[in-house]
């Protein structure tokens, strides 16, 4: 989480973390272990599919928090 934290640039949300990983921007993924199932396959398959290292974070608030959001959030990766 401290990489999250510390990181200079990031995808915060499914959506950017998807993109971010088709385009091969991504260093690692930071995703919530509360967040909807589907959502969380497709996070982790993409992860796997460009081999790049998954995160379980407890819960989409503390994900949230650690990104400067107000609310929770699904997932989040580190850029390159």
């Amino acid at each position: 989480m401290e990489m999250l934290k510390a990181a200079a640039s990031k995808a915060v949300g499914t959506k950017a973390v998807l993109r971010a990983l088709t385009a091969g921007q991504a260093a690692c993924v930071f995703v919530a272990s509360d967040i909807d199932t589907f959502l969380y396959q497709k996070v982790t398959r993409a992860c796997a599919e460009a081999n790049v290292p998954v995160h379980k974070v407890e819960s989409n608030k503390e994900l949230g928090r650690v990104c400067g959001l107000k609310i929770g959030c699904a997932a989040a990766a580190v850029l390159k």
